[in-house]
């Protein structure tokens, strides 16, 4: 197992680049979102990929469980899914001896890399199933608690066009993915790779780049990135910002937003901001890494209110309009 001692910035850079590179091999254009992917992976995080069906979000995932030799798992939620389909259940079975009792089924959730997908298709009771393993990494079934897979990433998606007969993910459960990422639709020149990749007879894969203890060193060792104080500072004062009632709320925000990002929020700038760093071959986060990742961290977590639904804001707006006359603290 790599020991998160034995890791230095340099390598931590090489394999990042390299996990990209591979991943970009299956997956033409969508840079932002494989690498912003990678960074709550490394950060041992979850992922939410909203986008339309056919922009090749399970492709993505699959990339990502080849380069990382990780074990993926995919699970299509139904309306029909039950919470034991995907935590497991306890069987009966006959034992030695000629006796009866009950032995532990794992579901498909101990898996390393699990893609949720449609995960707004499955019932509130289904898809809380999901959080405590997100959460606590363990999973309870009939008073026992089982640890889930070491590392453990839940990748989910949902389409933000055919709403019918779904169920919108509570805000609860949103805040447990520490990004939510737009898979926007491919240009021309992107969209021609695509068909030409995918229709010929030599469809690319990704080759393994690094293995989950190596994964799970690259985490320990990007916690160790300092953060000056004025940037965590600036973290803090960003999501306070997102609340109409917080300090530094603009006009924006107090006429159109109704509740604003979490503490989670500000958690997910900084550790995020740190993997970014060392990917940009930098050993201190800086201002720009929590900017640029800031419509991906908060976008998920700021609620607009009925005005701002109805005039058209996106969250991402409000993300643009507090970046831009937020003052560094």
């Amino acid at each position: 197992m790599t020991d998160a001692s034995a890791m230095t910035p340099e390598r931590f850079t090489e394999i990042a680049q390299q996990i990209e590179a591979q991943v970009s091999r299956v997956i033409v254009g969508q840079r932002d979102v494989i690498r912003h992917t990678l960074i709550a992976i490394i950060a041992g995080n979850h992922v939410l990929l909203e986008g339309v069906p056919g922009l090749g979000k399970t492709s993505l995932v699959r990339a990502f469980a080849d380069a990382l030799s990780l074990r993926f798992v995919r699970i299509q939620f139904t309306p029909d899914l039950m919470p034991a389909d995907i935590v497991g259940t306890d069987i009966l079975e006959e034992q030695e001896g000629g006796k009866r009792g009950f032995r532990f089924q794992p579901g498909p959730i101990f898996a390393n890399l699990v893609l949720a997908d449609e995960i707004n298709r499955a019932t509130p009771k289904t898809q809380s199933a999901l959080l405590e393993a997100m959460q606590e990494r363990t999973v309870s079934v009939l008073g026992r608690t089982y640890a889930t897979s070491k590392p453990f990433f839940v990748l989910a998606t949902q389409n933000p066009i055919e709403m019918e007969g779904t169920y919108p993910l509570p805000e609860a459960q949103l805040d447990r993915f520490m990004f939510k990422l737009n898979v926007r639709f491919p240009n021309v020149d992107e969209l021609t790779a695509i068909i030409e990749q995918t229709t010929g007879d030599k469809a690319g894969r990704a080759e393994k780049v690094t293995d989950g203890n190596t994964l799970i060193a690259m985490s320990q060792f990007a916690r160790q990135v300092p953060a000056a104080s004025h940037v965590t500072r600036f973290a803090a004062a960003l999501v306070t910002a997102t609340h109409p009632d917080g300090e530094g709320a603009t006009e924006m925000v107090k006429k159109y937003v109704r509740y604003g990002a979490s503490p989670r929020g500000a958690q997910a700038l900084l550790l995020g901001g740190r993997v970014l760093a060392l990917m940009n071959n930098r050993y201190n986060v800086a201002i720009e890494d929590l900017k640029a990742l800031a419509p991906a961290a908060l976008r998920h977590r700021i609620l607009l209110n009925f005005e701002g639904q109805a005039e058209g804001i996106s969250t991402d707006d409000v993300i643009a309009d507090v970046l831009s006359k937020l003052k560094v603290i």
